[in-house]
């Protein structure tokens, strides 16, 4: 791998997440990165923080937390979804619980959806682009009755999904509309993704999307 800062190789291309989302949306449009390395940080919001902000906040922090890690030439993308009603920000379900009051605060409702996605050079790649973008979505869900909140609970794809449901899973039943970026509120904004390494200054041929 180079280390020099003159880089004649294509840098490596990281994931800082394990989101199995976000990995099916990069190979949606042909990207696979050569390394998946999740960013461990604290996702608690910070007190009266907003949630565009709090998505930026984190899809910075987990780039960087990778980036200054790499002794090698890389790119590091990190990305944060938050699904918010108003200014809350509802949580990840990780229990019954939690799935089923986020459901139950959704049900018949518009609510939006931030997702940042960052990207951060190591500091071998002294050439590569800082960068960040985040897209506001929306979507509007059906009233929920607590049948359909059972069904839902017991199909099981709320589990870590902001918000508690998954667009892409059986929650799409009781969705009657969306609006912005559909692969934004799955987990990673692919335009404005590749934008952003688009606009990486790689050798000529040597980029990561064409």
């Amino acid at each position: 791998m180079v280390t020099s800062s003159s880089v004649t190789t294509r840098p490596a291309l990281v994931l800082a997440s394990a989101s199995p989302r976000r990995l099916e949306l990069l190979a949606q449009i042909g990207l696979s990165p050569d390394s998946v390395q999740p960013a461990d940080i604290d996702e608690t919001p910070h007190p009266n923080e907003l949630p565009r902000l709090h998505a930026l906040r984190l899809a910075r922090s987990k780039a960087e937390t990778i980036a200054s890690r790499l002794a090698d030439a890389a790119l590091v993308i990190g990305s944060d979804t938050v699904v918010a009603l108003g200014r809350r920000i509802l949580p990840k379900a990780e229990d019954e619980a939690t799935a089923r009051y986020c459901l139950t605060l959704l049900s018949g409702r518009r609510h939006k959806v931030y997702t940042a996605v960052s990207c951060r050079p190591s500091a071998a790649w002294p050439e590569g682009h800082s960068n960040e973008r985040i897209v506001e979505s929306y979507v509007i869900f059906n009233r929920l009755t607590p049948q359909h909140i059972d069904a839902l609970i017991e199909n099981g794809d709320w589990n870590g999904k902001a918000g508690g449901y998954a667009l892409q899973g059986a929650a799409a039943a009781y969705i009657r509309q969306i609006g912005g970026s559909a692969s934004g509120i799955i987990g990673l904004p692919l335009f404005e993704t590749t934008q952003l390494l688009r606009g990486q200054p790689c050798p000529a041929g040597m980029g990561w999307v064409p």
